[in-house]
Order: structure tokens, then C-alpha cells, then sequence
């Protein structure tokens, strides 16, 4: 299993009153200089937030949520307080309750 840690709040939020997509652009052009390995994705609708210990922080996001996940806690830490409206938190997957969180998707 792996740690993953995410940032959560609405895809209106998110996705069209913050400048999300140039944060995540400008992050995936200095990895790619850097041949470092993508460790963020932005997924909607995460499938993580139907685990039952996930329900406290699916009841306080507005809906439709957006989560960005990552491997790297310092990142998520960063966008927190970047952000601020945003809710965080951590999960291991996976799991009996959470899938891989991966399994479907392609980087940012």
C-alpha cells in the first residue's frame, strides 16, 4: 500500500476560481526538466471519498467535488496553504475500501 495525500473542494472551487490548471502546468514542466517522475493528479468525482472512513470530509465538500492526489505530503501541504478552502487529508491504497486511486488515470 501506498500513502496518498490530497487537497479536496469543489470542481467550481477549484477547477474555475482558482488558478489550478497554470499551478499544475507550470509544476509538470519543471519535473519534466528536472526528468523527475509525476507524483499529482487532479481527478474528479474522486472514487476515494465513498470509503466509509472518508465520510466526514465527503459531507463538508460542496459538490461536485475535485481532488488533487499525491504522493508528496510537502506538495499537498503547499497547495493547503496556497488555497486555504480547501480540505486535506490522507488515505492508504490500496485497500479493502479505497482502489488504487491510479488505476484509471493518466498525469495531469
Amino acid at each position: 500500500m501506498k500513502t496518498y495525500y490530497y487537497v479536496l473542494a469543489s470542481q467550481h472551487f477549484l477547477l474555475e476560481e482558482e488558478p489550478i490548471h497554470e499551478v499544475l502546468k507550470e509544476r509538470t514542466r519543471h519535473y519534466h526538466e528536472q526528468e523527475k517522475e509525476i507524483d499529482f493528479w487532479l481527478v474528479k468525482n474522486p472514487a476515494f471519498l465513498e470509503a466509509p472512513e472518508m465520510a466526514e470530509n465527503k459531507s463538508k465538500c460542496p459538490r461536485p467535488p475535485v481532488a488533487i492526489i499525491s504522493t508528496n505530503h510537502q506538495f499537498i501541504n503547499w497547495l493547503k496553504l496556497r488555497l486555504e478552502y480547501v480540505i486535506t487529508g490522507q488515505f492508504e491504497a490500496p485497500s479493502p475500501q479505497i482502489p488504487d486511486p491510479l488505476a484509471s488515470l493518466t498525469t495531469v
